[in-house]
């Protein structure tokens, strides 16, 4: 349990020794200082990575920063050993994450276009020819993967690169080897002869690929690719709120300075265009693009805006301080130019006369204070070369005085986001109270608990998918289905079942051999994550495997979705209805508010008298987040049982 808790917290250190290393190889370890500065603390990755997240994406990223970092290694020194250990590298990361697609689109990418501006060098061949073969070879060892390594349209970019990479390396070598009217000969046949091959790979690869309906591609990378794809055609993809389009807010909370610093870091890159800088320009471009699509993917732009910040502010302040520099310098300076050097070399000269007169070794000896000269004409030469206007004192420092606060409130707002969004267990929730105090919601573990303690081992519990590892790990018991979204059809089934009429529910949960099914209910605390929020796209992921269930028969006349006045009877009759206002209407009475009004969707409830023939309510969490109904054998209820029941119930409700 420990090296769970502790596994994110050590990777998330990792992370950022190796975006130092990435950045350092790109601009030099100032730069790299800095990136390491912004990546320590992010907010977005520490969503990932705090104290007991167990999760993919916690090593994920450090795997990611370590395979760029080897990579851009390889480009600048041209060595096959650190070409092997990038292949390795991304194995790891093919092992840790379903985004390694992301590497393996991104190195072709970066490939192709410096061949296309001349850029081609043995050092890009040993950087990506050993990193595709290799870490495809290695990447097929992968279970989860296997030969989709190389079946899937995710991957024929890399090989599309790595054919031209041939090519162009073969061509390299002949224009060497032969003469040049040879060379020109020869040119025309390889070209001729590549044409052919090229024609016909193509051909055979577009009649692969016409044969899939998706054409190769996962429902997430079409995604991706057309951002609408998935709420046209895979509903379950477009329901996971990690899946959305990514609000502007988003990149204020979770990059916050680093997005700000990241264009002025992106100009910096130009400044030279170099082989590894172009890669950084890439893969923030690419990644910029991605995480606009999808929330999720704001966790692969956070290391190159830091990466990208760090080189802005490492420009920015080595500019400032040379400035502050020759500032300071040239006020320590006599005010008649060249009096203090003419002093100087004539000092100079009386110390050298007089050491004629010693020793050969003395002789060649230049005096200390000779050196000082010429280190200070050095000095003076090389920074006014290097900073070719100069910032008045006053204002530079003013400038690094600012530099610093904001870095200062980038700190302290990566502590309080950290502290205040990230660092809660998701199944236990905070309201921060008027007078300061911090009031505590336990319905989930309350239910699980309970759940555990009160029912067989060998039950079956039925609830939305969102709550399935949950329902494992925590209350040990089988669910129908979990969070993997593998299984398509289970998760249909369940929408299916949660949309349907009581008894049309009720046959379904029997057929899957479902003995609890709980549903998560926010409408008398305020909780807005409740299932029916989330039921439309219940009806949505049902409707796409069961084409009897229509949205719209869940909507209003006006073609809105409300549970109050106007709702349809299709959706006031549905399971997930029932289930979430059983008795809502007494509990509102008894909590003196007005009667069973849902205070997440703001209005009385179209049908408060809400009557359960199939499903038996066994518990209820401390505040209604959770309700849990026993599937009834059989459609009564021995009246005796159930006044027995009622009389026992009502200490577990507010």
């Amino acid at each position: 349990m420990d090296v769970c808790v502790f596994t994110a917290p050590a990777f998330a250190a990792a992370m950022a020794l190796s975006t130092y290393l990435f950045t350092k190889e790109i601009k030099g370890s100032g730069a790299g200082l800095a990136a390491a500065m912004f990546a320590s603390t992010v907010p977005s990755y520490i969503s990932r990575s705090v104290a007991g997240s167990y999760d993919n994406e916690g090593i994920a990223i450090f795997a990611l920063m370590l395979t760029f970092f080897l990579y851009v290694k390889t480009l600048n020194t041209g060595s096959l050993a650190w070409g092997t250990a990038n292949a390795i590298a991304y194995f790891y990361m093919v092992c840790s994450w379903g985004g390694y697609s992301f590497i393996i689109n991104l190195l072709p990418i970066h490939c192709l276009a410096m061949m296309i501006s001349g850029r081609y060098t043995s050092k890009l061949y040993i950087a990506y020819a050993p990193l595709v073969m290799l870490g495809t070879i290695l990447a097929c060892c992968v279970p989860v993967v296997g030969f989709n390594a190389v079946l899937t349209s995710e991957h024929f970019a890399a090989f599309l690169a790595f054919a031209v990479l041939q090519v162009v390396a073969l061509l390299q070598w002949l224009k060497k080897l032969l003469p040049s009217k040879t060379f020109a000969s020869m040119l025309y046949i390889i070209l001729m002869t590549v044409g052919v091959g090229a024609a016909l790979s193509v051909s055979a690869l577009c009649a692969y690929i016409l044969s899939s309906p998706t054409f190769g591609w996962t429902g997430r990378s079409l995604t991706l690719l057309d951002p609408t794809y998935a709420s046209k055609y895979i509903p379950i993809i477009a329901s996971v709120s990690e899946h959305q389009p990514t609000p502007w807010t988003s990149f204020f909370m979770d990059i916050n300075l680093s997005i700000t610093l990241l264009p002025a870091g992106l100009v910096a890159c130009f400044r030279p265009l170099t082989d590894v800088s172009l890669f950084l320009v890439l893969y923030c471009l690419t990644a910029v693009y991605f995480s606009g699509v999808m929330v999720r993917l704001m966790l692969v732009l956070a290391p190159v805006a830091c990466c990208l910040a760090g080189i802005a502010l490492s420009s920015v302040c080595s500019a400032l301080c040379e400035s502050v520099q020759i500032q300071i310098s040239d006020s320590s300076k006599p005010s008649v130019p060249g009096e203090q050097y003419q002093h100087k070399d004539a000092t100079a000269k009386k110390q050298d006369s007089s050491t004629d007169s010693l020793s050969g070794k003395g002789k060649r000896r230049k005096s200390r204070l000779t050196e000082r000269v010429e280190a200070d004409d050095r000095f003076s030469s090389r920074n006014r070369s290097s900073v070719k206007w100069s910032i008045p004192l006053d204002a530079a420092l003013v400038t690094l005085g600012v530099m610093g606060l904001a870095c200062a409130s980038y700190i302290v707002h990566c502590v309080f986001t950290g502290s205040e969004m990230y660092s809660s267990p998701s199944i236990v929730l905070y309201n921060r109270m008027r007078d300061g105090s911090t009031y505590k919601f336990d319905d989930f573990r309350e239910s699980y608990t309970w759940l555990k303690e009160n029912t067989d081992e060998d039950c079956v519990v039925a609830s939305w998918w969102d709550y399935g590892y949950q329902t494992a790990a925590l209350a040990n018991r089988t669910t129908v289905v979990d969070n993997n979204t593998w299984n398509n059809t289970h998760i249909a089934t369940v929408g299916r079942a949660m949309s349907s009429s009581e008894k049309k529910g009720w046959n379904i949960f029997r057929s899957l051999d479902v003995d609890y099914v709980f549903v998560v209910f926010g409408g008398l605390i305020g909780y807005p994550s409740d299932d029916i929020n989330k039921f439309l796209w219940m009806v949505r992921i049902g409707g796409d495997v069961y084409p009897e269930i229509q949205e719209k028969n869940y909507l209003s006349e006006n073609g809105v979705y409300t549970i109050g006045e106007g709702a349809s009877s299709t959706m006031v009759n549905s399971v997930i209805y029932k289930l979430s206002y059983y008795r809502f209407a007494e509990m509102s009475d008894q909590t003196g508010g007005m009667r069973a009004y849902d205070k997440v969707r703001r209005t009385a409830i179209a049908k408060p008298d809400v009557t359960l023939k199939y499903f038996e309510e066994v518990y209820s969490s401390t505040h209604w987040m959770v309700r849990i109904y026993k599937v009834k054998d059989e459609p009564n209820v021995d009246a005796k049982s159930n006044g027995m029941y009622q009389s026992g119930r009502n200490s577990l409700y507010l």
